[in-house]
């Protein structure tokens, strides 16, 4: 089971990253952006950092809706209603919970990618973060049917979401600012995929460590 402490840990493990990442995120998405991704997603999770500092959650639901909340008042781009998004749904599907089994993160992780794709109106394939997200939730959801150990499965969703990353170098955009370059684009890893992948190798690396 996962407490809300173990979120926290998660989203404090999100700002450290994104934070390491930042320059490395402005400069891909400096290639086929407005080169403020990197910039924008650092300056909401920093937000939520001093959000927390102020405020205790008392659940799992409560948490992440506070950084559904502060990333949609603080980072700029289509990334924040995105992110936004993300966490909304999944802090609505775990509502009022202290404990979280694995299933009900996988049916979180799900109802967040659900959102998110429903939210930029992307499909599979259109050079955008949901490349990341959605086969990480496959490999999540097949890991634990087939009985894996729940921080194994994380670490098998996070490879998912990386290779997931990484093919979205050949493809054209389809969505987003990337989208007005067409041939363009193809070359360039998509920023948001790569954000994505860090979030959930997060939480891979910080519910291992609880484990």
């Amino acid at each position: 089971m996962l407490t809300t402490a173990d979120f926290l840990h998660w989203i404090e493990r999100c700002a450290q990253v994104i934070a390491a990442k930042r320059d490395y995120l402005v400069e891909l998405d400096a290639a086929i952006g407005d080169a403020d991704h990197g910039a924008n997603m650092d300056r909401g999770f920093q937000a939520v950092l001093q959000k927390l500092a102020q405020e205790n959650p008392t659940d799992c639901g409560a948490l992440l809706k506070m950084v559904a909340m502060t990333l949609i008042s603080t980072v700029g781009g289509a990334a924040g209603p995105l992110y936004g998004t993300f966490f909304l749904q999944m802090g609505t599907k775990l509502a009022g919970k202290a404990d979280v089994s694995a299933e009900e993160w996988a049916m979180a992780l799900e109802a967040a990618v659900q959102g998110v794709q429903q939210r930029g109106k992307a499909e599979p394939g259109d050079k955008t973060m949901l490349d990341a997200l959605g086969p990480a939730v496959v490999a999540l959801r097949n890991s634990l049917a087939n009985g894996t150990a729940f921080p194994e499965a994380l670490e098998i969703a996070a490879r998912a979401a990386e290779q997931g990353m990484k093919d979205t170098i050949p493809r054209v955009a389809r969505k987003g600012r990337a989208s007005y370059l067409g041939e363009r684009s193809v070359g360039h890893q998509d920023p948001g995929a790569t954000s994505a992948y860090y979030l959930l190798q997060a939480a891979a690396d910080t519910w291992s460590e609880s484990s």
